[in-house]
């Protein structure tokens, strides 16, 4: 059975989809730390939460419009009680354009790897480093395990 900690990080990471599909920046950012640091998959280094919400500005009215995200968990490592790493696989669907970079499932599927440092503070999860890159293209025809899931 979860932790409280590990429930309450997938409930921020719930929130997290569900601003995203809907578009709204400052709802996805809400939790990022007013000073924390942001790595995008392209390896764009920002500082600040304004900074986060802007290029999510960007992304939620051009690439990523209209797209949803789901975030899976990979791990998710406390380091101290109040410091929690965690390790993502991210699928972003229904992006109608190939981004700069990107690799692509047959169903269009973007894929990347997040790892977060989440830091509790005020009795929230609050994300300090968000550090996201695209993941390698796939060989669908030696992924047995692909097949077997569908």
């Amino acid at each position: 059975m979860p932790s409280t900690e590990e429930t309450e990080i997938h409930q921020l990471l719930g929130e997290l989809s569900q601003a995203w599909e809907r578009g709204d920046a400052k709802a996805f950012g809400e939790r990022f730390q007013t000073d924390g640091t942001f790595t995008n998959v392209n390896g764009g280094f920002f500082i600040g939460r304004e900074e986060f919400d802007r290029r999510h500005e960007d992304v939620f009215r051009g690439v990523f419009k209209s797209t949803r995200l789901a975030l899976t968990v990979r791990q998710l490592r406390f380091v101290r009680a109040d410091v929690a790493i965690a390790d993502l696989d991210v699928a972003v669907s229904g992006c109608a354009a190939r981004p700069l970079g990107a690799q692509v499932d047959p169903d269009g599927t973007l894929h990347s790897s997040l790892l977060l440092v989440l830091i509790k503070g005020s009795g929230k999860w609050w994300i300090a480093t968000y550090h996201n890159v695209w993941q390698a293209a796939r060989d669908y025809s030696k992924d047995t395990t692909r097949a077997s899931q569908t």
